[in-house]
């Protein structure tokens, strides 16, 4: 009798523990980008055009925006899960608040705009419950969801234009003032000009003069072209390097060394790369703040 005492408490915990499982809340997905989707359901042209519309936005206004796709949102509601999506990745800028968030629960033919405190003035509940209402939800009904989140974006976009916002600071990175895909187009030129000006400056100032010269010309144009400051100080630092090696790297190139240098026209295997990056590093929440403002519907 004991022992099937004993068998029966231990079903019972199992059993416990299993549906404890079952109902956990889903995990807050990483935020690896303006686009995440879980689902599969935008293609890569998708997901790189609306990325590039919500970056021209932060660009613009400073306003971030953020679309997520799940399966599903059960054991909770579409709204306890947006908010804590919102809460973890602070979409918006710290103080501003200006940050919104679309989340699609697939499975669950459910959606929701999460607003920032900041932009709950212009972007109402009323209002976001119109954006989904007449705009969104006919497109998923038809399947057409590429079109719902871009037509979508476009009316929220709108109405964030129309809010008074401060000035988004230049090249805005949200923790640091380097951009990736700012770096990687920016290379070739720090590259090519580092050669050319620190051969011309090294010939009329000097090895360590000529240089430094360099490094403070190439910071400077970094400055103008990208606007970081960052960015601008790691140039300044290259072009001193390179101005003042390249004496090393020409002679490992000379007829009859029977050696190649470092530097080659064909591809190599560095850090540096002329092709498009991803939106992951270099997206994060900008510290926005979420209350609960925004609106819910269903398709």
């Amino acid at each position: 009798m004991r022992a099937r005492s004993a068998v029966k408490a231990l079903l019972a915990t199992l059993l416990v523990c299993l549906a404890t499982m079952v109902l956990a809340d889903v995990a807050v997905p990483q935020l690896t980008g303006r686009v995440v989707d879980q689902t599969g359901t935008l293609s890569s042209s998708d997901v790189a055009s609306l990325t590039q519309k919500l970056k021209d936005l932060e660009a613009r206004k400073g306003s971030q925006v953020a679309v997520l796709i799940v399966p599903t949102t059960q054991p909770e509601t579409i709204e306890q899960f947006s908010i804590r999506v919102a809460e973890a990745w602070k979409i918006g800028r710290k103080k501003v608040d200006d940050g919104a968030l679309l989340v699609i629960a697939k499975n669950d033919r459910k959606l929701r705009i999460e607003v920032g405190y900041g932009l709950e003035g212009s972007l109402t509940d009323v209002t976001a419950r119109r954006i989904i209402d007449e705009v969104i939800t006919p497109k998923f009904r038809s399947g057409d969801f590429a079109g719902g989140i871009d037509a979508g974006l476009d009316r929220i976009i709108g109405v964030i234009n129309g809010e008074s916002l401060p000035v988004p600071q230049p090249q805005a990175s949200h923790g640091t003032d380097l951009d990736f895909d700012s770096l990687t187009s920016f290379a070739p030129v720090a590259l090519f000009g580092a050669l050319v000006i620190g051969g011309i400056l090294r010939t009329l100032l000097g090895r360590l003069i000529g240089s430094l010269a360099t490094g403070g010309a190439m910071g400077v144009l970094a400055w103008l072209i990208v606007g970081s400051a960052g960015l601008a100080a790691l140039s300044a630092i290259a072009g001193f390097v390179i101005a003042f090696i390249a004496d090393s790297f020409a002679g490992m190139n000379t007829p009859g060394t029977g050696r190649r240098g470092g530097w080659s026209s064909g591809s190599s295997s560095s850090g540096w790369s002329s092709g498009s990056s991803s939106d992951s590093g270099s997206f994060s929440g900008g510290g926005g703040s979420f209350g609960g403002g925004g609106a819910s519907g269903s398709w």
